[in-house]
C-alpha cells in the first residue's frame, strides 16, 4: 500500500471534515443541549453513516443513485425535512423553557427536555442526519475512487480509508462539540444561551431549505 496516497487522503478529508455542515452543526447542538458525553453518542451515529456510504460505494449503489433522479430526490427531501424538523424543534424548545422560567442553558448536564434523550436516540439521530444527506454520499463516491489503486485489493484499501475517515471525523466533530460547550458556558447564566441554541436551530433549517432548493433545480 502506498502511504503517500493515504497521507493525501488524510489531509483532504481533514479539510472536508472541518467544513461546517449538518454533521458539524448537529454535533455542536447535541453538545450544548445534552453535554459532551451524550454528544459523543450522536457523533458515533454519524460515523455509522460512513459505513453505509462506503458500502454503497463498494457495491456501486452510489453510482446507481446518481442516475436514479427520482430516488435521489426522495432521499434529499427526507433529509431536508428531517433537518427542518430538528431545527424547528430546537427553537421551539428554547421558547418553552423561557415561558416556564427555566434556565436557558445548562451545559454538561443536559437542558430542558434534553437530559431525557437516551444515547440510543442520539445515535439514531446522528445516523439519520448522515444517511439522509445524498450529497454527502455522492461526494464520497466521487472522492474515494481517486485514492483507490487498481492493482491492490479493494477491500483492504476501503478499510484503511474508512478508518482514516472515522478517526478524523471523531476528532474534528468532538473538537467542534467542545468548542460549542466552551462558548455556551460563557452564556449559561443569561438569555444569550437560549439565543445560541436558536442560532444552531436556524442553521439546521438553513441547510434543510438549501437541500429543498437544490432538489428543485
Amino acid at each position: 500500500m502506498n502511504a503517500h496516497v493515504y497521507l493525501v487522503y488524510l489531509v483532504t478529508w481533514t479539510l472536508v471534515a472541518l467544513t461546517p455542515g449538518p454533521a458539524v452543526l448537529c454535533s455542536m447542538t447535541f453538545a450544548t443541549r445534552y453535554g459532551f458525553r451524550r454528544a459523543l453518542a450522536g457523533i458515533g451515529g454519524i460515523q455509522l453513516g460512513h459505513f453505509v456510504f462506503f458500502g454503497c460505494v463498494a457495491s456501486g449503489l452510489a453510482a446507481l443513485l446518481e442516475t436514479a433522479s427520482t430516488t435521489f430526490a426522495i432521499i434529499r427531501w427526507i433529509g431536508a425535512l428531517y433537518l427542518l424538523y430538528l431545527g424547528v424543534r430546537i427553537i421551539i424548545s428554547t421558547f418553552r423553557r423561557s415561558a416556564c422560567g427555566a434556565e436557558p442553558l445548562s451545559v454538561g448536564v443536559g437542558l430542558g427536555q434534553g437530559r431525557w434523550q437516551s444515547r440510543r436516540s442520539l445515535i439514531l439521530q446522528g445516523f439519520a442526519i448522515q444517511v439522509t444527506n445524498p450529497k454527502a454520499l455522492l461526494f464520497m463516491s466521487a472522492l474515494l475512487p481517486q485514492f483507490i489503486q487498481p492493482n491492490q485489493a479493494l477491500f483492504g484499501q476501503l478499510c484503511v480509508l474508512l478508518t482514516i475517515t472515522i478517526a478524523v471525523d471523531l476528532l474534528v466533530l468532538s473538537a467542534y462539540a467542545i468548542l460549542a460547550i466552551r462558548g455556551a458556558q460563557s452564556f449559561r447564566s443569561s438569555r444569550t444561551g437560549a439565543w445560541l441554541e436558536r442560532v444552531f436551530g436556524a442553521a439546521l433549517i438553513f441547510f434543510g431549505v438549501r437541500l429543498i432548493v437544490a432538489t428543485r433545480k
